[in-house]
């Protein structure tokens, strides 16, 4: 297998597979997540040296555009990366043209068609091509259909399909999702992408556990006593009230960037390192996974929703006061819910997953506490032992810590914890890769490793599909609380864990 060398670091050389010539195109170029993230992250390929010579990008939108225009409006989404680069930038320029369409349109979809055969010829992408959907889940179903109708998706060696989330609404409708999309192309064309999975912390728990034999051993019910996984976020909803109302935190967040963290997190060692092998362990857990009450699922799942805060210099407005959102809104902000994975290694290990907007601080983490020591033996001298924990910061200040007791200075046998912390940008002299650099590259070079596969959703959905139907027909039995902004979320979700005698974890 060939590699291309690249950015030497602290701690050696950094190794990355060699990306095939070929086209990347973005359906909904003009949209948000291609200005914002996509373009950015191409950019930071083809600065790495990443990208092959023979490489174009190819933005598709309803919008009029030329290519000349469309370059404009990336030079203008780079700012400084652009600007700040001129000789980079012009090289990258070449690389980008645009396609008026529309993907309902099947006579705009064969005029795509020979346009990829023109960018064939000029850029010498030999046919390999990379289809993104950045488009409304409401257009993935006729998108693929109108890509298979043209026989665009017809060569799985050459043709790739990455699909953004959400990946279906619940159960049913990601089952009929996936029908759709396996009936136009091979499922191992299909990249259906979370952006969390691209984080390096994210893929270090997988190295973390398996390549570490102080770690495995005890990666169990027999020495951990509880999981939390927590992505919050300072800011509110911002300008996607419109997707919002829509969704909620359970859709948005839970369903996967949580759950792809709980796979991760609770997965069997597969039997090599491979995508399928992987990915099938990750399915396994999540098929083994359920709610903490079967029959009265609003008792393990709190439901929240911010209210106005901040102070006089800097006011915040709550989430029904935030424009485009119904004043009488019930669409919530934070989840909070507790989860057991019935299976040999974490039987009876309770998994608690939280996640809103406007909290206290803006960080992603999966912490495990170890059980206690089986007799506290400094107790009659003053000791007060802690839990050992092991935490993993997926954002930011990616890392990890782990927290145990010492002994503390002086006479006697009093004990304090402290901690042992790891942070990747310090160890290797860089901050690590945004999630889509990773991500991009890995869809263009075929590796499904960190994409999820069809029955991985549908066991995710499936998971949650309960909540998501009793929110709809009962929704008294899950009501929303209201938290002020920039705390840590409604007092119902500390209640969750007081009564299983723990607390969350507040950094």
């Amino acid at each position: 297998m060939s590699f291309a060398i690249t950015n030497p670091l602290r701690l050696g050389l950094r190794q990355e597979k060699v990306i095939a010539p070929q086209c990347l195109v973005i359906f909904g170029a003009t949209g948000d997540l291609t200005h914002r993230k996509l373009v950015p992250a191409l950019f930071e390929l083809f600065n790495q040296r990443r990208l092959p010579s023979e490489f174009a990008i190819l933005g598709c939108a309803r919008r009029g555009w030329s290519d000349e225009e469309f370059q404009q409006k990336m030079y203008q989404a780079l700012g400084a990366r652009a600007s700040e680069n001129p000789i980079a930038w012009d090289q990258f320029k070449a690389c980008l043209f645009y396609q008026s369409l529309d993907l309902q349109n099947l006579g705009d979809v064969r005029k795509l068609k020979d346009r990829l055969e023109e960018i064939d010829r000029l850029r010498a992408t030999h046919g390999n091509r990379t289809f993104y959907l950045s488009v409304s889940p409401d257009f993935y179903s006729c998108g693929c259909k109108a890509l298979a109708a043209e026989g665009l998706l017809d060569d799985p060696k050459r043709s790739r399909l990455v699909i953004e989330k959400p990946f279906g609404r619940d159960f049913g409708s990601a089952q009929a999702l996936n029908r759709i999309v396996q009936s136009c192309a091979n499922e191992s064309q299909v990249f259906r992408i979370d952006h969390y999975l691209g984080k390096e912390t994210v893929q270090n728990i997988l190295v973390l556990r398996f390549a570490n034999a102080i770690f495995e051993p005890i990666w169990n019910r027999n020495y951990i006593s509880s999981v939390q996984i927590t992505a919050a976020e300072t800011v509110g909803v911002e300008d996607r009230a419109g997707y919002y109302e829509s969704s909620g935190a359970l859709r948005d967040m839970v369903q996967n960037h949580l759950t792809q963290m709980l796979s991760l997190t609770a997965m069997e060692p597969p039997g090599h390192f491979d995508p399928e092998a992987i990915r099938n362990e990750k399915a396994k857990v999540l098929q083994a996974a359920r709610l903490a009450d079967d029959f009265e699922p609003w008792n393990c799942c709190v439901r929240g929703q911010y209210s106005k805060g901040g102070n006089h210099l800097s006011p915040l407005v709550g989430y029904r006061e935030e424009p485009g959102v119904n004043p009488n809104s019930t669409t919530e902000t934070y989840v909070a819910m507790k989860l057991f994975i019935d299976n040999w290694r974490w039987q009876g290990v309770p998994f608690y997953v939280r996640t809103g907007k406007r909290l206290a601080k803006r960080l992603s983490e999966v912490v495990l506490t170890f059980r206690e020591a089986p007799v506290h033996l400094f107790d009659a001298v003053g000791g007060s032992p802690t839990s050992n924990q092991l935490i993993l910061r997926i954002q930011p200040n990616e890392g990890a810590e782990f927290r145990f007791d010492v002994k503390s200075p002086g006479s006697g046998m009093r004990s304090r914890p402290v901690e042992m912390e790891f942070s990747y940008e310090e160890s290797f002299g860089e901050p690590s890769d945004e999630g889509y650099v990773r991500l991009l590259a890995d869809a263009m070079l075929g590796d499904p490793t960190l994409f999820t596969r069809s029955d991985e959703v549908e066991a995710a959905w499936r998971l949650y599909t309960p909540l998501l139907e009793l929110i709809e027909e009962s929704p008294w039995l899950l009501p929303i609380n209201s938290y002020e902004s920039r705390t840590w979320g409604p007092a119902a979700a500390d209640a969750l864990l007081a009564s299983d005698g723990l607390l969350w974890r507040r950094p």
